[in-house]
């Protein structure tokens, strides 16, 4: 028996969430720290910082001046691009996952803090861009950044903006970020264990749903 949909519409985060991209992200920020005098010894030190937009993720770091985050941001994105991107691995059960999504009729969608071109890009390395109608992401002026606007972004682009449509759509995600997106745009949440929260930092952002694993996840999303 074909399963049904519980959510029409779903959007999905890219990293901790499709992918583990701890090595990449922390050898970038890495790399870009120490383009402005910034040494870290330890990549892994910087895990915190998968998951919120690069600008803010380095604004929150105490060593880092106001002044100097674009000059970081500028050498982060160099590194990412022809580095970074491809340290990457793609979650187990993942594909299955998107592949059972698309038999089922499912619009699935990326909404990530990611720059588009390069989520894009990514997905394509990855062999998973045919699941996705649309990839949705941050822009390089920085016009585009949070979360929400992303989220509102990606929603335009597949034409589910009324309320009604937002009633039927998720999105997937692993930090605190995407549930407080989906908040803001009146959509509903799933967080996922796999990814970067802190301990019980999905709890605190309410999200609507938790999933343990990849299977719980399909559960959620289809009966």
């Amino acid at each position: 028996m074909a399963a049904t949909l519980r959510f029409p519409t779903v959007l999905f985060d890219l990293d901790g969430t499709l992918t583990d991209p701890r090595v990449g992200i922390t050898n970038g920020m890495q790399h870009a720290l120490a383009t402005i005098g910034v040494l870290v010894e330890d990549p892994d030190t910087l895990v915190s910082s998968i998951g919120p937009p690069i600008h803010d993720a380095l604004a929150e770091l105490a060593d880092v001046a106001p002044d100097r985050i674009d000059q970081a941001v500028g050498a982060y994105r160099a590194y990412y691009r022809d580095q970074g991107m491809y340290e990457n691995v793609v979650h187990p059960g993942v594909p299955e996952l998107l592949a059972t999504l698309h038999d089922a009729g499912a619009l699935v969608a990326l909404a990530t803090s990611k720059p588009d071109q390069v989520a894009a890009d990514i997905l394509c390395h990855f062999e998973l861009a045919s699941w996705f109608a649309f990839v949705g992401g941050s822009s390089l002026d920085g016009a585009r950044r949070t979360k929400a606007e992303v989220i509102n972004h990606t929603l335009a682009a597949i034409g589910r903006t009324s309320v009604a449509d937002r009633s039927r759509t998720v999105i997937v995600g692993d930090r605190e970020h995407d549930v407080l997106g989906a908040k803001a745009a009146g959509i509903a949440s799933i967080g996922v264990r796999w990814g970067y929260a802190a301990p019980g930092e999905l709890e605190d952002a309410d999200a609507d749903a938790i999933a343990s694993d990849v299977g719980d996840l399909r559960s959620r999303l289809l009966v």
